[in-house]
């Protein structure tokens, strides 16, 4: 996540089901309107103080995070009452009724958190984790990934990945190693959204002469 302060222009964030913990590195994207954070290991929701000034940030999906706690009301008031310009949070629409009610119910966010973890990812230990705790399938794992991918490419005008190429990104690797994976394959897709024609097909010749080795290494391994 620490390569998003580097992108500064990024609209459109998706870190699903990756670990996650600090949100500081997301509080220079300026033009950031949507932002995908569920199912990671964000504790407390003091973390929102790293969003409070994002003027274009619309969608958050925050759901399935230790920081939403037992009490959903309390929750969805406190992220209203700090980010009131959401339009639509964890997949559900914000109401200017709950607008109002999140500066009665809701909790004011004026500091960051205290106690941060100093690393995004896969910790070599974690001390009761939600995020280790809640297990998913190999399946339900690579579908959301699929998914998320595939709406980044859809923000870049790319074609979808089809599932049977997709699903090369998952057997037998460790969640650890199949989390980083696809945090380059996210962070790739968005970095290409900062190039230009010119750059756009350096990368394609790269990929193709990569495409070309790897095939040639298959067909020598078979």
């Amino acid at each position: 996540i620490s390569i998003c302060r580097d992108l500064p222009n990024i609209e459109v964030i998706t870190f699903s089901v990756n670990g996650i913990s600090d949100l500081e590195p997301l509080n220079q994207c300026q033009n950031l309107s949507e932002l995908y954070l569920r199912k990671n290991n964000i504790t407390s929701l003091n973390e929102l103080f790293y969003l409070k000034n994002l003027p274009r940030l619309r969608v958050l999906w925050l759901s399935e995070n230790p920081c939403c706690g037992s009490d959903p009301h309390r929750y969805r008031m406190t992220v209203l009452r700090n980010l009131p310009s959401l339009q639509k949070l964890d997949n559900q629409a914000v109401t200017e009724e709950e607008l109002s009610q999140a500066l009665v119910d809701g909790e004011e966010i004026t500091a960051p958190p205290a106690r941060r973890s100093v690393e995004n990812g896969c910790p070599e230990s974690t001390e009761s984790s939600v995020a280790e705790s809640t297990t998913e399938t190999e399946s339900e794992l690579l579908n959301f990934s699929l998914e998320e991918t595939n709406k980044i490419r859809e923000e870049l005008g790319m074609k979808p990945v089809p599932r049977d190429k997709f699903s090369s990104f998952s057997p037998r690797e460790t969640d650890c190693n199949r989390k980083k994976r696809n945090n380059v394959l996210n962070a790739i897709l968005l970095l290409m959204k900062e190039l230009d024609a010119e750059g756009l097909e350096i990368v394609q010749q790269t990929v193709g002469r990569r495409l070309q080795a790897f095939r040639k290494k298959e067909l020598q391994e078979e």
